[in-house]
């Protein structure tokens, strides 16, 4: 059987490597890139597309995703594949679908039940081949989460493991690595992540580091103490010897603006001796979590049905109010907490409206309106939280070991994936980039925005078959008018697609044409050790 070819004729070129952009032709020949140069015969019967000047660049990688669950939604990708998103590191924050054994399978369980998800499997092997059998648009890759292995292991408990569940941890993660997953990934401020040693992050780090992995944390602290979270990070990396990835890296609170000047500076520092550590960033002055962020992490421990249960007691309420309204009505301020999404019903005129809003909606004050959310939803109450400054924001884009992420799941305007009002980028996030920091703001060059988005992850993650326009690799590719290219998306209206994406091939084949979905769902279950 004949390959199917394909030329990409007259593009601007940025290859992902940083260097600057050139005017050539892209050949593609079945799953693969043939040929890269000037002028390009086209062989009889090949489909051709005219550039027209616009640019070529290799499919961005996402290496920060939350797709675990909604790609099984929605194989589609709509929200991410319409940036140009080719492949979606998922297993992020210390939660990932596998392995499921003791709590965790419950937990997952539970988390999956709105969206309607039979969990079969049970490994993350298992997990992973579900993914290939549901179908994907865009490549997948895993890490395996700390919280998950935690909870398998010994529950969501605020104590050190024993010997033998530590020995029990260190199996997962050697299973999971084995099995395809690329890394080890902690959420050191959620819990059961969040009641970890930095001793008990080092044993496991090391399993990840002897098999090959990454270590990727979305680190123990944000805020006032966020420099000393990015020390334990290299200490973390230093001791275990593994790459670090430090998660959608932020100084949030207005007291806490300008620490990331500090933070990256350690950061550069540690490289120079040796410690492999580097970033990951998201272009926007907004996060998102849960709304049980506001919380002290002890009312977690035992789970979350003693959680919820400890919350409907007075006398435990009062005893937090000081420390949460100190950290969230004084420091942050209950108007810069956005509900997102909620499950209820009922809830659902909350989705849009900050704490005041909903405390004058419910005539309680902010504090009270929150906790009785979080009681009545069951902790599942999804937020936009404002705390970041923009010159934070474009100093750690501009730092050259900083890739982009989006730190968000697969979406669409339609469906399921449709409800609330989520952070915009699920939509936005590459597009944003390229319009609003290249082309408006000028932080970065055309050619290093895409090296962000393409060879600088994929040698992260350690995916080195993509990333990189060069004969052979596999033919992962965006085709975008830089100078129309822009995100829709906006915090009121977040369900909007991008403009100015025409074109995106995975592994060859066009899941966006002149700008719209195909429906093709060539992406692959990307494992670790195996080619693809």
């Amino acid at each position: 059987m004949r390959e199917e070819r394909l030329v990409i004729r007259d593009a601007r070129i940025v290859d992902g490597t940083g260097a600057p952009w050139f005017v050539g032709d892209v050949e593609i020949a079945g799953d693969r890139i043939a040929r890269v140069g000037r002028h390009l015969d086209v062989a009889p019967g090949a489909r051709v597309i005219d550039a027209e000047g616009r640019v070529v660049a290799p499919g961005f990688i996402d290496i920060h995703s939350h797709s675990d669950d909604t790609i099984l939604v929605n194989p589609h990708a709509e929200s991410k594949v319409r940036q140009g998103v080719t492949s979606e590191v998922v297993g992020n924050c210390g939660y990932s679908l596998a392995p499921l054994e003791g709590e965790a399978l419950a937990d997952i369980k539970r988390d999956l039940e709105d969206a309607a998800i039979d969990v079969e499997w049970r490994s993350f092997g298992e997990y992973l081949r579900f993914i290939e059998k549901s179908t994907t648009a865009v490549n997948i890759v895993s890490l395996v989460g700390h919280g998950t292995v935690r909870r398998a292991a010994m529950g969501c408990v605020e104590r050190a493991p024993s010997r033998e569940e530590m020995q029990r941890m260190k199996s997962l993660v050697a299973q999971a690595l084995a099995e395809g997953a690329w890394g080890l990934s902690t959420g050191l401020i959620y819990p059961p992540s969040c009641y970890a040693s930095t001793d008990e992050i080092v044993e496991l780090a090391r399993v990840a580091a002897d098999a090959g992995g990454i270590y990727a944390s979305h680190i123990r602290y944000e805020e006032d103490r966020v420099i000393e979270a990015v020390e334990e990070a290299i200490a973390i990396g230093e001791r275990a010897r593994v790459p670090v990835q430090v998660s959608h890296h932020k100084s949030g609170g207005v007291q806490n603006w300008g620490k990331v000047r500090t933070t990256i500076d350690l950061m550069r520092r540690a490289r120079a001796r040796g410690v492999d550590i580097a970033c990951d960033v998201y272009p926007y002055t907004a996060s998102s979590t849960g709304l049980s962020v506001i919380l002290p992490q002890w009312i977690f421990d035992g789970g979350l049905e003693v959680a919820i249960e400890r919350l409907k007691d007075g006398a435990v309420r009062e005893s937090i109010r000081p420390l949460v309204e100190e950290e969230e009505g004084l420091k942050r301020g209950w108007d810069k907490t956005v509900i997102s999404s909620v499950t209820k019903e009922h809830n659902k005129r909350f989705e849009g409206k900050n704490l005041v809003e909903v405390a004058a909606m419910t005539g309680k004050d902010p504090f009270t309106a929150a906790l009785d959310l979080i009681i009545e939803e069951s902790a599942a109450v999804q937020t936009v939280r404002f705390g970041m400054c923009e010159e934070d924001v474009e100093y750690v884009l501009a730092w050259p070991e900083s890739s982009i992420g989006s730190d968000a799941s697969v979406r669409a305007p339609y469906g399921p994936l449709g409800r609330g009002k989520p952070h915009p980028r699920s939509y936005g996030t590459f597009p944003r980039v390229l319009a609003r920091y290249v082309r408006e703001r000028r932080v970065l060059r055309l050619e290093e925005a895409v090296r962000k988005m393409t060879s600088l992850p994929s040698q992260r993650i350690g995916i080195f078959d993509r990333g990189v326009i060069r004969p052979g690799m596999v033919a992962d590719l965006v085709v975008f008018d830089p100078d129309r290219v822009a995100d829709t998306a906006t915090y009121d209206d977040p369900h909007r697609y991008p403009v100015g994406i025409d074109w995106v091939l995975v592994a060859g084949r066009p899941v966006i044409e002149c700008g719209e979905h195909t429906g093709l769902a060539p992406g692959r279950v990307l494992r670790r050790g195996h080619a693809a």
